[in-house]
């Protein structure tokens, strides 16, 4: 997020909002401490408190990156040229999802999908039974859409990166089988 858009949506930019939350003793805050000041003491609305709390959070060494309040979470996503009602069905078909996602475990076998919104949303609990796989699927146009899956619930920065990389390889191979 850029100084010029921060400043636009809430009147401070990066610095000015770390010098406020500096002097206000923001360092040794929890995160929920540090949205309410944002709210009851400078009038910063929901979503702002939460972009701000978090940016700060970070560049203060407080939160590593991809951490939130229940583990580390990250997100991946591809442009696909391919219709939603293809690539969502490319997620829900265990023999299709095989083709592009073969990594023991990730069949029927240990993927388990929870919820699914038709050509919308996807969620899963994965094959460890312990983190959840979220995903979404956006129209772009005539037969090109994005796929957006979002692993949470991780237990550390270990597994963010291992995961971010698995699923990059992941969505590129769904990509190719789409597009071939």
């Amino acid at each position: 997020m850029t100084d010029e858009a921060v400043k636009t949506k809430t009147g401070k930019d990066w610095a000015g909002w770390f010098k406020i939350l500096d002097q206000g003793g923001a360092k040794k805050m929890s995160h929920q401490e540090i949205v309410s000041l944002l709210s009851t003491k400078h009038g910063v609305g929901p979503w702002w408190q939460q972009m701000v709390t978090v940016t700060y959070e970070q560049a203060r060494g407080l939160r590593a990156a991809h951490q939130k309040p229940g583990g580390y979470e990250i997100s991946v996503s591809r442009t696909v040229a391919a219709p939603v009602a293809k690539v969502f069905k490319a997620w829900h078909s265990e023999t299709t999802r095989a083709r592009w996602l073969p990594e023991p475990g990730a069949s029927a076998n240990g993927l388990l999908i929870r919820t699914s919104t038709p050509n919308k949303s996807m969620r899963l609990t994965w094959i460890d039974g312990k983190t959840i796989v979220a995903v979404a699927f956006l129209a772009k146009g005539t037969g090109k859409s994005q796929v957006v899956a979002q692993h949470s619930k991780l237990p550390d920065t270990k597994a963010a990166a291992r995961l971010k990389k698995f699923w990059a390889g992941a969505l590129d191979r769904l990509k190719g089988l789409m597009e071939s």
